[in-house]
C-alpha cells in the first residue's frame, strides 16, 4: 500500500474515532499505543496475539460440506443451510452490483476502512439522535461473521481496524467479496448467496436475475424480518430501495429499474424440490463431517437418497396418520429403506420434522415385540433345527414369567415355519429356552443388531430395546446374504480443489457368510406375508418379512423386503401410550406395503433400485476407506485421500 495513502487513512481515522468519542483508542494511534500498553501492561501486540491469522489467510475456519441426493440435486435441509462455495467470476455482475450500491459503494476505492463513510454516518445518525446508517465496509463486516467475537471492547475493534487493512493487502478486493458472498446469513436458514439462491429460487446463484438479486442484496439488512417467505412485502419494499441505490450508483438505467420493479409482483418464491429428507440430512451429516475432517472450503458429499422415494415415504405416512392416526390412538411414525447393502434412500423419523426434529427412525430406542424372532429362529437354524421340526406350543412359565400368544390359545405341536408365521409367543421361548438365551442374542449381534440386549428369556420375544434403522439393516443381512449390514449414507465426496470424487459406500466390511440358511430365512419371512400375520403386507410381488407389537399395544412394527428393496415401518407415541389395539399386521404392514408399491411403480433410471445409488454421471476414479487409512497413517489427508511416506510425494491411500 502507497506509504501517503496509509498516512492519510491512519490520521483521518484517528479523527473519525475522536469523533465517535472512543478517546482511548484515539490516544493509542497517536501515541504508538503505548496507551494500551500502559493499561494492560503488555505491549500494543497483545491485542493481536490470538487473530487466527493463517486461517484467515486460508479461507473459511470450518469446511462447508455440501449434501447431494443420489442423483446429484442438492439436499437442502430444513433449517440450516449453507450451499457450494462460488468464485467471484460466478456471481453474476449485476448480484454484485446490487451488493455493493447497497452495502459500501466505495467499496472499490477503500482500504478496508472508509473514512468518508464513516463520517457520513457519524453526521447522519448525530442529525437523526440515533443509528441510522452504518459505517462499516464489506471487509469489516466479513470481519465480524466469520473471524471475529461480537463483543464491543476496544481490543476486538482494534483487531477488526488491523485485519482489515491486512486483508485488503493479502486478499484483494474479488476475495473479500466472494468470501462475504459465501458467508453472510440471508435468512430462512441460507447462509451465502449460493444457499440463498437454492432456498428461495431453486436455482444456481449465476442463474440469477436482476430482481432476485436486488432482493438478496435486499436482505442483508435484515434476513429475519425482510426474507420474502415470511415478509414478502418487505421483500418487495426493500428491493425497490435497492433498486433505486442501483440506478444512483449509475449501474442501471431509469428504465431497467422500472422494469425490474413491474416484474417483481410474477417473482417465483419456492423452495427446491425436493426440500424433504431433513432426518436423513441431519443422520447423514455425522458421517459427512467425518469425511470433511479437517478440510477447509467447499465438500461436496453425494448421499444415498433417492429424492421421489423420500417423497413417498413422507407422503404415504402422513396420509395414513391423517386418515387413521386420531382413530386408532397413533400420533407418530417412522419408515426407513435401503438397498440390501445398506444404503439408507429414505427415511422418515416421525410425522412433522417442523414440529419435531427428534429422528425416530435412527435415534429412538423401542421394543421390537416379534419382529426380533428372526433371531430366535436364526440361532434356531445355526443349531441344527429345519423348518419342519417341530415345536409344542403349549403354555409354559420361567420363573414366575408366562407368555401367551396373541388372542390367546395354543397350537400343541407344530413346525418352526408354522410357528414363525403365526409368530406364536410361547412357542417362540420354548424353542430359545432349547436353543439358548445367549445364542439367540449373539445372532442378533452377527445380523447387526448393536443395541445392549437383556439375557432373560423375554429377549426371544423382543423385550430389549433396539431402533429401527439397525433392525432393519439386520433385516437387510438376510437379504443379502452377508452380515452385518450397518445402514450407510455416503456414496462419495468431492472437495472443491479436487478433480476428481473419491468413492466411500460401506465402511463395514461383510465378513459373515449367512447364505447356508438364507433360504430358510427368506422362506420363513415369506410365510409372513404370504399366509400368516403379515398379509396386509402383500405388495403383489415377492415379499417377505415380519410384524410385530411390544405389550399392550405401544409399538407396532413391520419389517421386510422386497427383490430390490428392505424397509422397516414403526407407529407409537412418544410418551409410550398404548395404542388403540393396532398391531404390526394392520397400520405398519399397509404403510410399508403401500410404499413398496409406489417405489415399484416408477423404476429407478438404472431400472434397479439396487444399484441405483451406486450409479451416476460419472463414476468415481477411486476408493478411500477414510477411517482405515486415517488409523493407519498419521500423515493422511482427507481432501485427497492421500498420505505422506517417508520418501518421495504424496500417495494415494488404497487402503
Amino acid at each position: 500500500m502507497d506509504k501517503a495513502i496509509w498516512t492519510s487513512q491512519q490520521n483521518a481515522l484517528l479523527a473519525i474515532v475522536e469523533m465517535g468519542g472512543v478517546a482511548i483508542l484515539a490516544r493509542c494511534f497517536r501515541s504508538g499505543f503505548t496507551e494500551l500498553s500502559r493499561r494492560s501492561g503488555q505491549p500494543f501486540f497483545w491485542a493481536l496475539k490470538d487473530v487466527p491469522w493463517a486461517e484467515i489467510a486460508d479461507g473459511s475456519l470450518k469446511p462447508t460440506i455440501v449434501l447431494e441426493t443420489a442423483d446429484g440435486q442438492p439436499l437442502v435441509r430444513q433449517g440450516p443451510f449453507q450451499g457450494p462455495h462460488a468464485n467471484y467470476e460466478e456471481f453474476p455482475p449485476h448480484l454484485l452490483d446490487a451488493v455493493l450500491s447497497i452495502e459500501d459503494r466505495r467499496f472499490l476505492d477503500h482500504y478496508g476502512i472508509d473514512l468518508k463513510g464513516i463520517s457520513r454516518a457519524l453526521v447522519r445518525n448525530f442529525q437523526a439522535g440515533e443509528v441510522v446508517q452504518g459505517g462499516s465496509t464489506i471487509t469489516q463486516q466479513l470481519i465480524k461473521v466469520l473471524y471475529l467475537e461480537s463483543d464491543r471492547t476496544v481490543k476486538r475493534k482494534l483487531q477488526e481496524v488491523v485485519i482489515a487493512f491486512w486483508l485488503e493487502w493479502k486478499l484483494g478486493k474479488q476475495e473479500i467479496l466472494a468470501r462475504y458472498l459465501n458467508a453472510v446469513y440471508l435468512g430462512a436458514g441460507a447462509t451465502g448467496m449460493p444457499a440463498a439462491a437454492r432456498i428461495y429460487f431453486n436455482k444456481d446463484v449465476g442463474a440469477l436475475d436482476i430482481r432476485e438479486s436486488a432482493m438478496l442484496a435486499g436482505l442483508l439488512k435484515a434476513p429475519s424480518q425482510l426474507n420474502p417467505i415470511d415478509n414478502f412485502e418487505g421483500a418487495r419494499q426493500r428491493t425497490v430501495t435497492v433498486l433505486d441505490a442501483m440506478v444512483e450508483n449509475g449501474k442501471l438505467n431509469v428504465a431497467e429499474a422500472t422494469a425490474a420493479k413491474a416484474e417483481f409482483a410474477a417473482l417465483d418464491v419456492t423452495t427446491p424440490t425436493p426440500r424433504s429428507g431433513s432426518w436423513f440430512a441431519d443422520w447423514v451429516s455425522g458421517q459427512a463431517r467425518e469425511i470433511a475432517g479437517a478440510s477447509t472450503g467447499s465438500i461436496t458429499v453425494r448421499t444415498t437418497l433417492i429424492p421421489r422415494l423420500q417423497q413417498a415415504a413422507e407422503t404415504i405416512i402422513s396420509r395414513a396418520l391423517d386418515k387413521e392416526g386420531k382413530a386408532l390412538g397413533v400420533s407418530q411414525a417412522a419408515l426407513v429403506a435401503m438397498t440390501p447393502d445398506g444404503a439408507v434412500v429414505a427415511m422418515v423419523g416421525g410425522r412433522d420434522y417442523k414440529a419435531s426434529q427428534f429422528n425416530r427412525a435412527a435415534t429412538a430406542m423401542r421394543q421390537p415385540g416379534s419382529t426380533f424372532k428372526l433371531f430366535v429362529y436364526y440361532a434356531a437354524l445355526k443349531k441344527g433345527y429345519g423348518l419342519r421340526d417341530q415345536i409344542i406350543d403349549e403354555p409354559i412359565t420361567i420363573d414366575g414369567w408366562s407368555p401367551e400368544n396373541s388372542g390367546g390359545g395354543f397350537r400343541g405341536r407344530v413346525t418352526l415355519a408354522e410357528a414363525f408365521a403365526r409368530s406364536l409367543n410361547a412357542a417362540t421361548v420354548a424353542l430359545a429356552q432349547e436353543v439358548g438365551i445367549e445364542n439367540v442374542a449373539a445372532a442378533a449381534k452377527e445380523l447387526g443388531i448393536d443395541a445392549t440386549l437383556t439375557n432373560g428369556p423375554a429377549l426371544s420375544l423382543g423385550a430389549s430395546e433396539v431402533s429401527l434403522l439397525d433392525l432393519t439393516g439386520a433385516y437387510a443381512s438376510v437379504r443379502a446374504g452377508l452380515s452385518p449390514v450397518q445402514p450407510w449414507g455416503v456414496i462419495d465426496f468431492q472437495a472443491q480443489a479436487q478433480p476428481r470424487a473419491f468413492r466411500i459406500g460401506p465402511q463395514v466390511k461383510l465378513s459373515v457368510d449367512i447364505s447356508e440358511y438364507q433360504q430358510d430365512l427368506v422362506q420363513l419371512l415369506q410365510l409372513v406375508v404370504e399366509r400368516g400375520t403379515g398379509r396386509e403386507a402383500s405388495p403383489g410381488v415377492f415379499a417377505a418379512g415380519k410384524t410385530g407389537t411390544s405389550q399392550n399395544n405401544r409399538d407396532a412394527w413391520f419389517v421386510g423386503f422386497t427383490e430390490p428393496l428392505v424397509a422397516g415401518v414403526w407407529v407409537g407415541n412418544d410418551d409410550g401410550t398404548p395404542m388403540k389395539g393396532v398391531t404390526g399386521g394392520d397400520l405398519p404392514a399397509g404403510i410399508w406395503r403401500e410404499f413398496m408399491q409406489a417405489a415399484m411403480a416408477e423404476p429407478a433410471p438404472s431400472a434397479d433400485l439396487e444399484d441405483q445409488t451406486l450409479t451416476g454421471e460419472q463414476e468415481p476414479s477411486a476408493a478411500c476407506n477414510i477411517r482405515a487409512c486415517a488409523q493407519t497413517y498419521r500423515s493422511f489427508r482427507v481432501s485427497d485421500c492421500t498420505y505422506q511416506p517417508y520418501r518421495g510425494e504424496r500417495r494415494l491411500c488404497e487402503k
